[in-house]
């Protein structure tokens, strides 16, 4: 491709490294000087992309996992002429406002595949684009889709924990189109990996279904037979590259002193004579900037007879791909939806809302049967998310869109990022409320990202009775709520359901979680709107007769208490309205006169929901009630638990008067 030494290439991606890191007396360049030769290598013989679109839909996909290297990439992008990433915002590493900040975030700069940080994440992300572009391929074929997914992995990615449970995912669905990169250095922030670890990584992944070998990082012909092997196996593919961090400083290189902080002028200036590099500041030789940028420019016929091979497609296909490509829902959607909450309006039933979600996900799956992909944590009996018509995926059935993620909740989460990051499909998922805390890593990085994923959480209270103290969320909802960008969705009956997943799919820049109860509730919702009153995140479900002296406000299944506690307080001719609050993040979206109505400063507030009382003091006020959850809970049927925690229709009559009196 190019007359251009591949050595002086990759010392391009050390200069930029060792400068950009230096001057912002912060950051990690042992790993871009390490792992150079394999990101040179792969980028100007195997990566097929186009710096000029880097959006394009069939290009392969880069995943720096190691997301502390992050100047490796920023360097790949600036070299290969990514119009964004300008040798000024090299200069302007990890500095406010620029585009190259510690740790790559793909909201910020395009070109970068997803945000990485905490380890583990990156390679977990990057099962999920794989494991979409197999579905995507099953369904629209290889003439339109047909690429690979690279990751450069680091020791400490594949130390946390999620990196099993991803590798093992994608093992056993023989994503062989997913290729890993292992900077296999030897050294984190503590020293030697040896001093914590001493695991075989090759016959780890081997055992996981994985084809696995071990090379010389640094040797470019070595690196480039690995990776030509790899893209003709029929496994998800490991190489482990044994480098050096920090390669070519004078001391520090192979010492953990080159992993987290820079240089020092006397190493960088050392290392940069030992590397026969230009000691000036951010300086590429003129050549090699050329060939890096003949290596940037080198995809753009692939994608031009891409886009003739995709012109060729029936338009009825194209039009299919192209509109979920930009996150558009079917025009059957709506019309579907519609129709269901009209049908459960005309017979209400008694039904949890898991079970009021399957039948809304029974009409969602009929309108857009391909592109909502759906997913359990080996809870799908429980979860009650699986569509009767939904075939499981497989390695064998591709296009199946029910995944059997196994009891890997954390990997789940970090999937899901990564098929709403590929494109194509609405992921969601099932799992109890309780493991949300598996799944919170990834669920913030969706909320980071901007992500449409939308996770189906059951299970949601003291209300699934008899498991106990370890499975019932307490605190977990407000700990959901906490998180920037993220919708926590808690519907009180089967309408307010289908309200909430009209929702969910509505979303375009942030993820959705919905928590359902096991518990049966009633249709509380007895006249038909048009209008989606959940999306108000708050409304009146009950007027009060007469003036009213007390709002009730509740969530989910604690709404039908508050319902019934109305009915005590009217009884003793005392006003009392209840209002639904299914969503905190959209009422709190509301304009001041809406939220002023809803919760009427004139009445005496009680809240009531089988969980933390943090975050409701500002709905409530100081002088309000909350009737819930102030420690955790036992193991009893649900009716039991509700009367030992005084979380009655009663209690909540009983706290309105005492305030009442109060007044």
């Amino acid at each position: 491709m190019t007359q251009v030494d591949h050595t002086r290439m990759a010392n391009a991606i050390r200069g930029l490294a060792m400068d950009a890191v230096e001057k912002a007396k912060s950051g990690h360049p042992g790993l871009p000087m390490g792992a150079a030769d394999v990101a040179t290598v792969l980028f100007t013989q195997f990566l097929k992309f186009d710096a000029s679109a880097p959006a394009w839909p069939d290009r392969d996909r880069f995943v720096l996992s190691a997301g502390h290297g992050s100047m490796l990439l920023y360097a790949l992008l600036y070299l290969t002429g990514n119009k964004d990433m300008t040798l000024d915002q090299i200069k302007h590493f990890r500095q406010l406002g620029s585009l190259t900040p510690g740790h790559p975030e793909n909201f910020h700069t395009k070109g970068i595949e997803t945000t990485t940080g905490p380890l583990g994440q990156g390679i977990a992300t990057a099962v999920g684009m794989a494991l979409a572009e197999k579905m995507l391929v099953a369904e629209f074929g290889k003439k339109v889709v047909g690429h690979h997914t690279y990751v450069l992995a680091s020791d400490g990615d594949l130390m946390e924990g999620v990196s099993q449970e991803a590798i093992a995912m994608a093992g056993h669905w023989k994503l062989n189109k997913m290729i890993v990169l292992y900077d296999d250095n030897g050294i984190s922030i503590d020293g030697p990996t040896s001093i914590a670890d001493s695991v075989d990584q090759v016959k780890r992944f081997k055992s996981a279904g994985w084809a696995a070998e071990l090379i010389d990082g640094q040797d470019a012909k070595a690196i480039a037979a690995a990776i030509t092997r790899a893209q003709k196996s029929n496994k998800p593919s490991l190489i482990a590259c044994k480098t050096t961090i920090g390669y070519g400083a004078p001391t520090r290189a192979g010492t953990a002193k080159a992993h987290g902080e820079a240089l020092g002028a006397d190493e960088l200036k050392g290392a940069k004579e030992k590397l026969g590099i230009s000691l000036e500041p951010f300086s590429v030789p003129d050549d090699v900037l050329k060939a890096w940028r003949a290596a940037g420019s080198r995809g753009a016929a692939a994608r031009q007879e891409w886009e003739g091979r995709f012109a060729e497609l029936g338009n009825r296909k194209r039009a299919e791909f192209e509109r979920r490509l930009r996150h558009e829902r079917p025009a059957s959607l709506a019309k579907a939806l519609k129709a269901h909450k009209k049908a459960l309006l005309e017979t209400p039933q008694n039904l949890a809302t898991r079970k009021s979600s399957e039948s809304a996900i029974e009409a969602i799956a009929a309108a857009m049967p391909m592109e909502f992909v759906a997913g359990s944590a080996d809870l799908t009996g429980s979860n009650n998310n699986k569509a009767k018509s939904a075939v499981a995926f497989s390695a064998k059935t591709p296009k199946g869109r029910f995944i059997h993620y196994g009891i890997r909740e954390h990997g789940m989460a970090a999937a899901m990022n990564g098929i709403a990051l590929h494109g194509g499909f609405i992921p969601y998922s099932g799992t109890f409320l309780i493991f949300s805390d598996y799944c919170r890593p990834s669920i913030r990085l969706a909320a980071i990202m901007k992500l449409r994923v939308i996770h189906v959480m059951t299970h949601d209270s003291i209300g699934l009775g008899e498991d106990g103290t370890t499975h019932q969320p307490i605190e977990h909802l407000a700990a959901l709520r906490a998180i920037p960008n993220l919708l926590v969705l808690r519907p009180a009956d089967g309408v307010e359901t289908v309200e909430c997943w009209e929702i969910a799919l509505k979303e375009k820049t942030r993820p959705t979680l919905m928590a359902l109860s096991r518990q049966n509730l009633a249709t509380l919702r007895v006249e038909h709107k048009e209008a989606n009153l959940s999306a108000r995140g708050a409304y009146v479900l009950r007027e009060s007769d007469g003036p009213a002296q007390v709002t009730l406000i509740a969530t989910g299944s604690e709404v039908e208490i508050a319902v019934a506690a109305r009915e005590i307080l009217q009884r003793q001719n005392i006003g009392a309205r209840v209002v639904s609050m299914p969503s905190t993040e959209l009422f709190d979206e509301q304009d001041e006169d809406y939220r002023a109505a809803v919760l009427d400063s004139r009445t005496v507030k009680v809240a009531i929901e089988a969980a933390s009382p943090f975050g409701w003091e500002r709905y409530i006020g100081p002088s309000g009630a909350f009737v819930g959850m102030h420690g955790f809970g036992a193991s009893a049927p649900y009716k039991v638990l509700y009367e030992k925690f005084s979380i009655t229709a009663q209690a909540a009559a009983d706290a309105a008067l005492v305030r009442l009196k109060k007044e």
